[in-house]
């Protein structure tokens, strides 16, 4: 069966070297291609692509467009029948992947999308070994995870106006409304070269922490039933303002009130794409397993 692995970057030209040389094994699979999308870089990673990797597909925008408008192109563009959604700062470190997701896509046809075993850290774990099993999840995380292409063409695009985060939420209760299930299959191990507590001291701290509020609220008006609607959004208010504001995060505040104001201003958007959950469809999907966010061995704790 053909696959690809689609990776959208902007300018972190290093990071995906680093990932390209981690990956390039796999380009010898005649059923494999890679897609890279350059979403305006200036950082010279076009140019690097075109002299050191001929054999990628490689797309580009002369101005950003954003993430989710390549990750769109590349999933509607794609005639594969599984697609790698690969960040350029995130590896594999299992061997054999392909022969792993191709068969548990074939033992599992309501499967529509695979998460993987993530390790967060700038270095590799001491020890692979993990007894986690395979279980049907919510959703997914972006940095690395796989699609049936037919349940990919099954729902809508992604949507571009979230413009970053919740995009795996809004997939996945698309997914959930058409029957099909995501899974999480540890015997592919990934390595997500970020870290994680030096991220939340970075100076888009706000925006990200806006962005984050937002896109959750706007999955609250997409998909839940209208009688929990207001419950769950003042509690996320309160939340955020008792451990964030009131111990004097002002930057949170900042955060808060402009998801606020983006929340108003995308009600156009929310009514247009609304796809609600029924209540029995709502607590059915509570009753579902967590996302399997990140992996720790037993000498690396990670905290979310």
């Amino acid at each position: 069966m053909k696959v690809s692995i689609l990776i959208t970057t902007k300018n972190r030209k290093d990071d995906l070297a680093f990932t390209l040389h981690k990956i390039r094994f796999l380009f010898k699979q005649s059923n494999l291609d890679c897609v890279v999308y350059d979403d305006g870089s200036i950082d010279g990673t076009f140019e690097f692509l075109k002299v050191n990797y001929p054999e990628i597909i490689l797309y580009s925008n002369k101005s950003s467009k954003g993430y989710l408008y390549c990750r769109n192109k590349m999933l509607n563009e794609t005639k594969a029948d599984f697609a790698i959604s690969l960040d350029d700062d995130a590896h594999f470190i299992t061997e054999g992947i392909l022969e792993k997701i191709e068969s548990y896509f074939i033992e599992n046809p309501r499967a529509g999308l695979l998460g993987f075993r993530i390790y967060w850290s700038k270095h590799l774990p001491n020890s692979t070994a993990s007894n986690d099993k395979s279980i049907q999840m919510k959703s997914f995380v972006g940095c690395a995870h796989v699609w049936r292409m037919n349940a990919w063409r099954d729902i809508p695009n992604y949507p571009e106006w979230f413009i970053f985060y919740g995009e795996e939420n809004f997939a996945s209760y698309q997914l959930f409304k058409k029957k099909w299930e995501i899974h999480y299959l540890p015997e592919v191990l990934v390595n997500h070269r970020v870290d994680v507590i030096a991220r939340k001291n970075n100076a888009d701290y706000s925006l990200r922490l806006q962005r984050s509020l937002q896109s959750g609220w706007y999955l609250y008006f997409l998909f839940y039933p209208i009688s929990v609607i207001p419950r769950k959004l003042a509690y996320s208010i309160w939340i955020q303002l008792k451990l964030k504001v009131f111990k004097g995060d002002f930057k949170a505040l900042k955060a808060i009130l402009l998801a606020i104001m983006n929340l108003l201003i995308n009600i156009p958007n929310i009514l247009k794409n609304a796809n609600r959950l029924s209540l029995k469809e709502f607590n059915l999907y509570q009753q579902l397993e967590e996302t399997k966010i990140y992996w720790k061995t037993e000498d690396n704790n990670l905290v979310e």
